[in-house]
This record gives C-alpha cells, structure tokens and sequence, in this order.
C-alpha cells in the first residue's frame, strides 16, 4: 500500500449517492476535487484521467473558462427568471442557437434539466400531439430491450432495463418493446457499424405491431441511435433508416434519445446525421452545456409543434407541461458558450478525425482474458466480459468490470462499468497519446484481475488508501 497523506472526508453519513452501492463505495470513497482539461484531481491530489467524458457530459473537456465566465457573469445579471406566463431573452437565444445545430426540420425546443426529463417530455408530447390531431386512441408507447431513457415512470416504462423498474412496482400501461440490435454470435469484434442483419430485425418491429398491436394506436417508438448505458450496442446497416420508414408508413412518430450520442460523440453533430436518419423528435442533455448546468432539451419537427399551435383554443396552453427551472438563465448562458467552443474548436470533426485511431486502440485488447466483444463507434467503446463463474459455478455477474474499474482508478484511469461491460467515452478534447494511456491502463488492468482468479474479484484488496481515510472518519 502506498504512503496514504493525511485526508480529510466530508461527512459521508448524510448523502444517498444515486446508481451507486452505498455501503461498498463509503468504504472506499472515490471524490475529486478538481478538475481541468481531461483529467481530474483526487482528494490525494493523483491526476485521474477521464475516460468517460464525466458522465457521457463534458464533451469540451473540463474547467473550461469561456463558460465558467458567463455563467459567472449571468449570476449577477439575472439569476433567474420564471418559465411558466413569462420568460428571459437567453431562453429565446439558446433555443434559437440550438435550432441551428440541430438537424434540418427539427427546429422548435422545449427545455428540460436532465435527459430523464427530456424523455418523458418527449413521450408527452408525442400522446399530446395525437390527441389534438384528433387521435386519442394513438396512446401507446414502444422502446427498446436494454433501451435507457433516464430514470422518471415514462422513461423507465419505455426503457428496457428491467433493474432499473422492478424495484418500483407496476409501470406504464400501454407499453411494449422490441429487440435490440446486439447478436455477438454473428458481429462479434466488429468495427464500427456491423453489416449484417439490421433491415430484417427491423422488420420484426413491424410484424410485432401489426401482429400484437393495430398500429393505429400506437403513438411512438423511441430508440438511442447508439444505445450507450446498455454497454455500447451499435445499430446494423440500414436499420434505423427501415425503421423510419415502418414508423412513417404507420403514422408513428419516431424519437431519438441523443443524450448520449448528441454533440459529437459519433464524430457527427448528432447520431441522426450519422446515420442519415430524421426522427420526428430528438431528446437531448449532458452536452448541451458541458455537463456544467442541469439542462436538457427535446426538438420536434415544427409541424409537430404547429398542430398544437392551430388546433388547440385560442388563448389555451398549448401543452400543460414544464419545469420550474426550465430554461433558467445561467443554463441559457452555458449552452450558448458551449456551443460557441462547438463552433470555434470544430470538436465533431476532432472526434471524427481520431476515430480510426480509437478503435484501433480499443481492438488491441481482444484476446485478452476475459474479453468476449470489443464494440466501437465515434469515440465510444464498449468492452464485454465473460461471466465469471465461482469455483461453485455461481456467475458472479459484473463483477469482473467492477474490479476492472477498480483497478483502473487505482492506476490513474476513470472508466465507467455497467453489468459485464465497461465503457469508453472519454471528452473529444483526448489526445493521440491520452488515447493509448487509456487502453494501455485498461489492458493493464484486465491482465492484473484475471491473473488473480476469484481473488481478483474482491473489492478490498483496491484502493486500500481510501479504505483508510474511511475508517479513519469520525462523524458527529
């Protein structure tokens, strides 16, 4: 164990860490102080590089000072302002500056303050819009399997993450799902895009409404573009386009979720670009402002947004929905400066330029213990782990990652886990060199748990030192 410095922690007792193992991370906290450019401070002051871009959400990397300033600035200017019967002139802006980046069509926004907010705001206005189209009976709502649309009743209901709703009781009626795109028997270690099998499972979508469901009644089928928080599960040539093609021949409207795949991930604007689709809605978050300020956002195509206009009573709202901090002035003020550092720094075309020699990266660890699927797109990859089976034959489900994860923190490296797979997502700011650090650590990493066996698995043997600063709290 290395020399630990005398730490001190905040009080852990009182905060409720969300999507986290409590008890398990309060026995080795892992809190940065600080962070500048694609690297974070630990509280013992090790340079930790960010190899998730935060959480999918600072795209420009960290401590940008163009919207620290006027974000600054705009707290002493106008703090905030009401949405609802009022309104600001930096919400007009920001909408206005995010119309222009959008795809063509897609030019009326509605602010939210997380993507879980832009998602259910994107499936209310979806039933909303039907309804005054004269439609009511369209009120049902498809996702995906290991779809991920945040964390409120809407986005869990359509989401397909069973873990993140059983806890919670009965969902939403009117919901179904498809399957997702991932076969690993057919497109295992597939660079980029997989070839094969995208237009006949998209197929199934239609067989699967017109078998279970009278598409008259269904409202939407919303889908990531990229499907991140699932493990990186890259969609087959032609699939997305067949399925805008099934959803407008029905008459159903079609919902990107870019919260993940939106403002240059993929080395596009937006995953619609890349794949040369457009949705009738995209939800959007994390990049709008850099992971800076809660903001989110949903776009739909301006006929969407004149329906409601001319078809509901004059002097009605329009659509009874919104948020007390929707479009406050300092989350205004950050997506505009993003989007200023967007457009001076061209960090699209960096991500696309670096592509080729990030998936490079990423495939030298197959052949590894362990490694059963590399997959890769944009700057983003997904490793996916063999199940570890205990000397029992009991599959010790994600814990392999988790250990992977840990090690990796302990040698200077943040990634992110999820069941089996670990995630790669670091800010379009990375450098060539930071790039091999990355996969260089992970492998290093991989190497170190796998060497171990089942011991390998135990959580205790990393990061003893802040195993120790917690033992050593005492809270009053």
């Amino acid at each position: 164990m290395e020399k630990s410095p005398n730490i001190q922690l905040p009080d852990l007792s009182h905060y409720w860490v969300p999507f986290t193992a409590n008890r398990q991370f309060k026995a080795m906290p892992r809190l940065f102080k600080a962070a500048k450019g694609n690297y974070y401070t630990s509280m013992d002051d090790k340079q930790i590089l960010d190899g998730t871009a935060g959480l999918w959400c600072t795209p420009a990397g960290h401590g940008r000072e163009e919207i620290a300033t006027a974000v600054g600035k705009q707290l002493l200017t106008l703090d905030y302002a009401p949405a609802f019967q009022s309104s600001h002139p930096l919400a007009f802006e920001a909408a206005s500056r995010l119309a222009e980046y959008l795809p063509n069509g897609l030019d009326r926004v509605f602010f939210t303050n997380s993507g879980s907010e832009s998602a259910d705001t994107a499936l209310k206005i979806a039933l909303a819009y039907h309804r005054v189209c004269g439609n009511p009976l369209r009120n049902k709502l498809i996702g995906r399997e290991r779809g991920y649309h945040g964390v409120n009743f809407g986005g869990i209901a359509v989401g397909g993450i069973a873990g993140n709703r059983k806890a919670f009781g009965n969902s939403l009626a009117g919901i179904d799902h498809i399957r997702h795109p991932l076969d690993i028997a057919k497109n295992a270690f597939t660079k980029g895009v997989p070839e094969d099998g995208g237009i006949a499972l998209a197929n199934e979508f239609e067989q699967r409404i017109l078998t279970l469901h009278d598409p008259s009644t269904i409202a939407a089928l919303i889908v990531e573009p990229m499907q991140g928080s699932a493990g990186v599960i890259v969609p087959p040539t032609g699939y997305l386009k067949r399925l805008r093609e099934i959803c407008t021949k029905h008459g159903i409207l079609l919902i990107f979720d870019e919260v993940i795949t939106g403002f240059g991930r993929l080395g596009t604007r937006w995953g619609a670009d890349y794949f040369d689709v457009t949705p009738d809605m995209i939800t959007c978050a994390k990049g709008l402002t850099n992971g800076v300020v809660p903001m989110g956002a949903v776009a739909v195509k301006h006929d969407i947004y004149d329906a409601f206009m001319e078809k509901s009573p004059e002097g009605a709202i329009e659509l009874p929905h919104g948020y007390t901090y929707s479009a406050i002035p300092i989350a205004c003020t950050a997506a505009i400066a993003t989007l200023d550092i967007f457009a001076a720094e061209k960090l699209e075309a960096r991500a696309a330029d670096l592509s080729g020699y990030f998936e490079q990266a990423a495939h030298s660890l197959r052949g590894l213990p362990m490694v059963r699927d590399i997959r890769n797109i944009g700057l983003v990859a997904g490793i996916e782990f063999e199940q570890f089976m205990d000397k029992n034959g009991v599959a010790k489900v994600g814990a392999f990652a988790f250990a992977t994860y840990l090690k990796c923190y302990e040698l200077g490296l943040h990634i992110r886990f999820t069941g089996d797979i670990i995630a790669i997502s670091p800010p379009l700011t990375i450098e060539k060199h930071e790039i091999d650090r990355i996969f260089n650590t992970l492998s290093d990493a991989i190497k170190f748990v796998a060497s171990h066996g089942e011991k390998g698995l135990e959580s205790k043997q990393y990061l003893k030192n802040e195993q120790a600063w917690a033992k050593a709290q005492i809270y009053t």
